[in-house]
């Protein structure tokens, strides 16, 4: 176990990130979701950290990176993602297998587009990219991209920001609730109970309209480059449904996909399984291990 807990900074901001294992094995770039941080992977980490080299950062506003104003920083997810970038090429990464979950998706295809040849790999696990893959969960964030600024629209989606959601979507979907810790839903609600977090979420929830935007760039990208693709999908979420997981089989020749039963965070339930999946399928795609 040699996990690093290291800060870059990147742009004049503090960003938190969790390092493991040698730079001379393939890499792998952990992009969390929400409402999580790196602290999702921790377990993974320590599953692969003997065979890859792991990078996982916190997005400003979650986890331990700094949490600027709104004025000093641009909370969308192109904003997210040319931080991201900026700290990769920091790092010197020059070429990596991307690991995407929720929001981790709409940021790290933002990367593939940006810089193709460095992506080697990519797994999905409840990463969507498209549009057919949104449950009916979204129904108080698309009201608010419609009526942002109608007071019941509002509060429909800070509602989505208490313990009690953030805590269901960590059991919604699971087999066996109980063997869900509940650091995962404690922790994370420690930072969006950070003042000023609200509007930042609120921001990013907004925003979140343009990655649908985005989704022909995506599947464009899918189609030209054809990159290996894993999905191994938590087919009980809440918001990304099976529709979403299966779709990439409609762009992409080398996608292996995988429909585990449960919930959002397939790390928590599945983290055995998830493990597995992902060390067969790089040791074919990637010749290393």
């Amino acid at each position: 176990m040699n996990v690093q807990h290291k800060i870059a900074v990147v742009q004049g901001l503090n960003l938190f990130y969790r390092e493991a294992g040698n730079r001379n094995n393939p890499t792998i770039l952990l992009l969390h979701g929400f409402p999580s941080s790196s602290h999702m992977y921790r377990n993974l980490i320590l599953q692969l950290e003997d065979d890859y080299h792991i990078i996982a950062p916190d997005y400003p506003g979650f986890g331990n990176s700094d949490q600027p104003s709104m004025t000093e920083f641009d909370y969308t997810f192109e904003g997210i993602a040319e931080l991201v970038n900026a700290f990769v090429e920091q790092l010197n990464l020059k070429q990596y297998s991307l690991y995407v979950h929720d929001y981790g998706a709409p940021v790290g295809y933002r990367l593939a587009v940006m810089h193709p040849e460095r992506v080697q790999a990519i797994i999905t696990q409840n990463g969507n990219a498209y549009e057919i893959g949104l449950e009916s969960a979204w129904a108080p964030i698309q009201a608010f991209w419609q009526n942002p600024d109608d007071a019941a629209v509002r509060q429909g989606v800070v509602d989505l920001l208490s313990i009690a959601i953030t805590k269901l979507q960590y059991v919604n979907g699971t087999r066996n609730p109980q063997s869900i810790s509940p650091d995962n839903w404690n922790n994370d609600q420690i930072h969006l109970d950070r003042e000023g977090n609200q509007e930042i979420q609120l921001a990013l929830y907004y925003d979140y309209q343009n990655n649908l935007k985005q989704y022909p760039t995506w599947h464009e990208y899918f189609r030209e480059y054809q990159p290996p693709v894993l999905v191994a999908w938590g087919k009980n979420d809440m918001f990304f449904g099976v529709k979403g997981a299966l779709a990439y089989m409609d762009d992409l020749e080398d996608v292996d996909v995988h429909l585990l039963n449960t919930g959002h965070f397939p790390l928590e339930e599945d983290l055995d399984i998830s493990v597995s999946l992902i060390r067969d399928f790089l040791k074919r795609r990637l010749w290393t291990v």
